[in-house]
């Protein structure tokens, strides 16, 4: 399996990340903190896929595909058992981020 920085270089990973960031704070209630996980950013057909926990909850784990390619915006978001829910305002269109 390839890892990170041989499919996605430092500068592109932080990209991601600010972006995760932004989107889960935007979205969701009560975000305080958004830990990532390290490791392979690749999905298998060639895509980018941050994965993390927020809130220091292992519980409330995300997985969230981004496009890298187009201004790194979120295209799909997996949650946790234990993940906060959307905001209001953010159920019928997603809020900007």
């Amino acid at each position: 399996m390839n890892s990170n920085h041989e499919d996605f270089d430092d500068e592109t990973i932080r990209k991601a990340e600010e972006s995760v960031e932004r989107f889960l704070k935007n979205n969701y209630k009560d975000i305080r903190t958004v830990d990532f996980e390290k490791g392979d950013y690749s999905t298998p057909m060639g895509g980018m896929v941050i994965s993390g926990i927020v809130n220091n909850n292992k519980e409330a784990t995300f997985s969230i595909g981004i496009d890298y390619q187009s201004n790194f915006r979120v295209g799909s978001i997996s949650e946790g058992n234990e993940f906060p829910e959307i905001k209001e305002e953010c159920k019928e269109r997603t809020c900007d981020y």
